[in-house]
């Protein structure tokens, strides 16, 4: 039986949606090339309740955690491998400016409840988790391939749409850079990149924080990241953003010993409102997009494929936050 639905990407976006449709019973085909140049693959999976120098407690933040902690758990259970970690973060303090924000803040109970302890050089944040995109977009992709639901090809939206009920591009960069379809969204970008080093004795659930972060991922493993380059497009590693990762793992790590050994850099597609992009594009209801991640894919992620589902299954409307129609007017 032909596919109802064609998902254009098996990024984060497009395999939580996939995974969505399938619960719900919906039929659908996912095209993808491969990961081999997808921005996940420099992403660390990082779930974080307070970020930035001006320690913003993530958007939605108490709603979110919940719903991804159970979505990326039944991921967990059918695809048998390891999804969902529980963290904390040492957050230290950068400088002066930050102690003097995180005082204020605290102060006005701002950060409450997820704040734990604070001293002198820094604080604990509680809720955080790290989600393992690795091992799950290729347990996915081998699940769906086994399944003849994956083929290994790209899509042309236009043209897809002719053949499908709907089209929906998941993918990432390519949708804000290629399709003529959603030209009207005011797409941002920013470079990342991360280290993976060797390194022994960290704890397994503790993110390291002081403007970039040191996370374990696996025995005597760890990543080390994220730069962050607004408007850069080039997706290829440097020699810059090497040695300012390996300053700040030196910095964060004191005396443990640590050796590089990778690293990864991709492009983040971000809007300006800071919020991600879903939805049915405003004049053609057959194509659609699931969409505008930036770095905060792990816990956004859950939330677009929800709306999907909701919206094809009950006719639900996108939240107006997050719907593509709020830049239609451009």
């Amino acid at each position: 039986m032909p596919a109802d639905i064609l998902i254009a990407g098996q990024g984060l976006a497009g395999t939580l949606l996939a995974w969505e449709l399938e619960r719900a019973g919906i039929s659908f085909l996912i095209a993808d090339r491969g990961h081999g140049t997808a921005a996940t693959l420099a992403a660390a999976g990082i779930i974080n309740p307070i970020t930035g120098r001006r320690l913003v407690k993530s958007w939605r933040y108490v709603a979110l955690r919940p719903a991804a902690a159970a979505v990326y758990r039944e991921l967990e259970a059918a695809l048998g491998v390891p999804v969902w970690r529980e963290m904390r973060v040492r957050r230290e303090f950068a400088d002066d400016r930050e102690r003097a924000v995180f005082a204020e803040k605290q102060a006005r109970g701002e950060l409450a409840p997820l704040v734990e302890a604070a001293d002198d050089t820094g604080f604990w944040i509680r809720d955080a988790a790290r989600v393992a995109l690795g091992p799950l977009l290729g347990a996915a992709r081998a699940r769906w391939a086994a399944m003849g639901r994956l083929r290994e090809e790209g899509a042309n939206l236009a043209a897809a749409s002719r053949h499908f009920a709907l089209v929906i591009d998941c993918t990432g960069m390519s949708a804000a850079t290629g399709a003529d379809e959603f030209q009207f969204v005011p797409w941002e970008y920013s470079k990342g990149e991360v280290l993976e080093i060797a390194v022994a004795d960290l704890a397994p659930d503790v993110v390291l924080n002081c403007r970039h972060w040191v996370v374990p991922v696996g025995d005597r493993v760890a990543w080390v990241g994220a730069t962050h380059e607004p408007r850069v497009r080039d997706a290829r590693p440097s020699a810059a953003a090497r040695a300012a990762l390996e300053h700040s793992a030196r910095g964060l790590l004191g005396a443990r010993a640590f050796a590089v050994t990778g690293h990864h850099a991709g492009v983040r597609v971000n809007l300006p409102d800071k919020r991600p992009v879903a939805g049915r594009h405003p004049t053609r209801a057959r194509v659609g997009i699931c969409n505008g991640l930036g770095g905060k894919g792990a816990l956004w992620a859950p939330l677009l494929a929800r709306q999907w589902r909701n919206h094809l299954t009950t006719g639900a409307p996108f939240d107006a936050e997050i719907d593509v129609r709020r830049f239609a007017r451009r």
